[in-house]
């Protein structure tokens, strides 16, 4: 296959890409998948990601030796190692295993249809011949598995080296003028404390806590109304303490010495957007708690 000539560049399609894939799955719809220039399939952030990512890779393999003799789900190693007998983290090796499996596999193809002398048959340099070919693999017509693959990889890998590791939820378009990323609220189970945080995947200088959530959602979907009267947001207990970071204990302190306007709806109770932002507005994470 022949290197894709960027002074050449074809019409307009939808990115394959698995962030792109994220924004139709989160009911954005297919028509919101961001475009690419023909003849790439990834646009501009999901390639930038799929880069990203490989190049995180290798130390995400070597982090997960590290957590082989860490908690998890285990069994006995009875032999390969220096003290056989000791506990194994088998989840951490089936993910080393992963990763290797789908860097040689792309790295294959990658020799077999350009004719390029094989690398190493290890993590880093395996990486690092993908991204030499990562412009003609983002035209490849298999460019959008390979995203999804490698993206998968990586999340398998995070969960390993922490098991607590952070929720993501899909928010929507960055609010930002032109701007075509995509973002995504992130809560640390770890510490459920500290506020959630809104970041772009294309520009990370488009950052947000999660207590300023409730005015940038208005300019991601200007005028939701999640129940009530029209223009009215009512938020449950639970979703004030992630957004701002405080105890739920203080939700219901706060709501009650404030007199937080409420509304019960199948037996949970949500509370007026104005009320909780006049309350709480300002306040940045576990030290505003209790």
């Amino acid at each position: 296959m022949q290197e894709a000539n960027a002074s050449a560049a074809g019409p307009v399609v939808p990115c394959r890409g698995t962030g792109c894939r994220a924004r139709e799955a989160a009911g954005r719809g297919k028509q919101h998948r961001r475009p690419a220039q023909a003849p790439a399939l990834l646009c501009t952030a999901c390639r930038a990601r799929l880069g990203l990512e490989l190049m995180r890779l290798p130390d995400l393999y070597e982090e997960c030796a590290l957590a082989l003799g860490a908690s998890g789900p285990r069994r006995e190693k009875v032999s390969g190692g220096p003290l056989p007998g000791m506990p194994f983290n088998a989840t951490a090796a089936d993910v080393r295993a992963a990763v290797m499996g789908v860097l040689g596999a792309w790295s294959a193809l990658v020799v077999q249809q350009r004719g390029a002398a094989a690398p190493r048959r290890d993590a880093a340099a395996l990486a690092r011949f993908l991204l030499q070919h990562v412009g003609w693999l983002a035209a490849h017509p298999a460019a959008g598995e390979l995203s999804e693959e490698i993206a998968r990889v990586v999340r398998r890998a995070r969960r390993v080296i922490d098991p607590d590791a952070a929720r993501q939820v899909a928010v929507g378009g960055c609010v930002e003028p032109g701007c075509t990323g995509s973002l995504t609220a992130t809560v640390r189970a770890r510490t459920p404390h500290e506020p959630a945080e809104i970041t772009c995947d294309a520009d990370p200088a488009h950052h947000w806590l999660g207590h300023q959530w409730l005015q940038l959602s208005r300019r991601v979907r200007p005028g939701t109304a999640t129940g009530g009267v029209a223009g009215t947001r009512w938020i449950s207990a639970a979703d004030i303490a992630r957004l701002w970071g405080i105890a739920p204990g203080s939700v219901y302190r706060h709501a009650s010495q404030a007199q937080w306007r409420r509304q019960t709806r199948s037996g949970r109770t949500y509370y007026h957007e104005a009320d909780v932002q006049g309350t709480l507005a300002g306040r940045q994470g576990a030290a505003a708690a209790g």
